[in-house]
């Protein structure tokens, strides 16, 4: 027996937060009709099933504990069609933790160590660029 669109939305949402276009490439990739697909996501939204705040919350959170700043986290959260008003709710609120998760980044990578030219400090910050933070966040920690 086929499982419906639906019954594969809600498996996909009961390992972890999905967004709705997520959930939408996932299902299409299983080859569901886009009507069966685009009532699924609905029926999904309005029983609470799904929810891209959820997603957003979760997403924000899980990134920032592995060292990502908020211009990364922003734009991969926009690869996975979060609404910029959602996703600037959960990354704009509190800067001093986005500095706080820069200063240990920082720290863990180069354990307090400090760069001897213009060079490495130019490939520090160019890590740190990488890895999501502004370069006001960056001359504020490392100067």
């Amino acid at each position: 027996m086929a499982a419906s669109a639906k019954q594969l939305a809600v498996r996909l949402l009961a390992r972890r937060e999905h967004s709705v276009e997520e959930l939408r490439q996932k299902l299409v990739r299983r080859e569901f009709d886009s009507d069966e697909i685009a009532s699924a996501l609905l029926e999904l939204q309005q029983g609470d099933w799904q929810s891209d705040e959820r997603f957003t919350e979760a997403y924000v959170r899980a990134r920032r504990l592995k060292g990502y700043g908020q211009l990364r986290i922003a734009a991969e959260l926009r690869e996975r069609g979060v609404s910029e008003q959602i996703a600037d709710r959960y990354l704009y609120t509190d800067t001093a933790i986005w500095l706080e998760t820069l200063e240990q980044e920082y720290q863990k990578k180069y354990h307090g160590i400090r760069y001897e030219d213009y060079q490495e400090k130019a490939r520090r910050m160019r890590f740190l660029q990488y890895r999501g933070f502004s370069i006001d966040q960056i001359n504020e920690v490392i100067g």
